[in-house]
């Protein structure tokens, strides 16, 4: 990430000619929010004095306290390449603050930071790199979305099958230019899945990508007449999209998961990092996989998790160890999906990790076969439990786990909860189409 100084960003604010700054922040939900300024307003944007109305959105608590300050973080100051390039449009990430000038803890952004300087004050430092699915569908005559994809690609397929491969390369090309280091990016199973991953970076850096990564694939994808989608299952009897993260922890610069003595080349402070989340993963997974629709790709017979498993072979466990081949120690946690909210996902996997490293806690036995093989009773006689099967359950799991809202904070952690209980609600009063023709003509 550049170092950026208020010089700096005035000076090539006017050498680039840009006309808009957009001061974007993130909700509690996820979703990225912004108001724009005028060049003539980029001062007193840096000099935090630009106000925002948070009592009228979603994702934010509404009290009396209706004023919220945005303090632009100079450091992600960005001309966005896909604006136009006569009067051009930057932006920057900023924290929020109240008017009594603390911050507001219940920001996404806030909760992360915090988790990441208590982990500092112990000496560690996180590194993450999500793998980010989504889904390119066409538009109707209107523009509207549809689920229609023309093409039939599958794993990793070339053109001409793979009909989103030019959409694919635009949206790497344009983060490329916003100096972002892309890893990779292929398509993925299922028809109009695509993948791009970064490379591993810092887990706040990382975070503020992905956010803005998720606005280029939609705005790129527009371009090309089709729609990007982050929804986890818009599609029955394919695969959904996920959203592994694969993590490294460092202690005095040294990857403190790994042990060459180790079978696995991994250390005790790995094994013990798995358990934490695993233990937790329960509570989490409201957090992870926070939709009604979430709970869609995790079922069985689909490559994404739905049981709580670690393995250093099987591919549909819930967390995924590296093979001793791999040079660099990580772990990958296959259960959140795109729809989460990074910031969230992020500082529950390190604080997780940390208690288990702190607690010492042991690791459970391996999955060495495949789950989808295994039934029922052997996976009782194993200890083998099962991540919650919908919202309302993963939910009841949020409010059992105490630690959690020691982690996410009180405030954050019941407004959360209300605002979902609510979503489910709303979900359950609905009747589908499957119910229809499951029972209307029988029953």
């Amino acid at each position: 990430m550049e170092k950026y100084t208020r010089e700096d960003i005035l000076q090539m604010a006017e050498e680039e000619d840009v006309e808009f700054i957009r001061l974007q922040f993130t909700d509690m939900f996820g979703t990225m929010k912004n108001i724009a300024v005028p060049f003539s307003k980029l001062e007193k944007a840096m000099d935090n004095q630009c106000v925002i109305d948070a009592s009228s959105m979603e994702g934010f608590y509404r009290n009396e306290e209706e004023d919220m300050y945005l303090h632009p973080d100079l450091n992600t100051f960005c001309i966005l390449p896909w604006r136009p390039q006569q009067g051009k449009v930057a932006r920057f990430i900023c924290d929020i603050y109240k008017a009594d000038g603390t911050p507001y803890r219940e920001s996404p952004r806030y909760i992360l930071q915090e988790t990441v300087r208590k982990a500092k004050e112990k000496g560690y430092t996180f590194m993450v790199n999500p793998e980010c699915e989504f889904f390119l569908f066409h538009t109707d005559d209107n523009g509207m979305p549809t689920t229609v994809t023309h093409e039939q690609a599958g794993y990793m397929d070339l053109s001409p099958v793979d009909l989103g491969e030019n959409a694919r390369r635009d949206i790497v090309l344009t983060l490329e230019e916003m100096g972002y280091d892309v890893e990779s990016s292929h398509h993925e199973i299922a028809p109009g899945q695509q993948e791009i991953d970064f490379t591993m970076s810092d887990v706040q850096e990382t975070a503020d990508k992905l956010m803005t990564f998720k606005v280029a694939v939609r705005t790129i994808s527009k371009r090309h007449g089709l729609h990007a989608t982050f929804m986890p299952k818009p599609k029955e009897e394919v695969n959904g999209s996920g959203m592994h993260i694969n993590m490294v922890l460092y202690k005095d610069g040294k990857n403190i998961f790994e042990d060459e003595n180790d079978i696995l080349g991994l250390s005790r402070e790995a094994y013990a990092f798995i358990a934490g989340i695993l233990e937790h993963i329960k509570g989490m997974t409201a957090i992870f996989n926070p939709l009604v629709n979430s709970y869609k790709r995790l079922v069985p017979g689909f490559e994404a998790p739905s049981e709580i498993t670690w393995s250093s072979g099987q591919r549909t466990a819930l967390i995924k160890v590296p093979s001793r081949r791999q040079r660099e120690k990580e772990i990958e946690l296959r259960s959140p999906d795109p729809s989460a909210n990074p910031y969230l996902v992020f500082a529950l996997c390190l604080a997780a990790g940390i208690d288990g490293i702190e607690r010492n806690l042991e690791i459970p036995e391996e999955l060495t076969k495949s789950i989808r093989s295994m039934s029922e009773e052997e996976k009782n006689s194993q200890g083998i439990d099962s991540l919650p099967e919908n919202l309302s359950d993963a939910l009841y799991e949020l409010e059992k786990d105490v630690w959690l809202k020691e982690i996410l904070g009180t405030a954050f952690f019941e407004h959360y909860k209300k605002a979902k209980k609510k979503e489910w609600k709303s979900y359950m009063k609905q009747v589908s189409d499957w119910e229809l023709e499951q029972y209307l003509y029988q029953i």
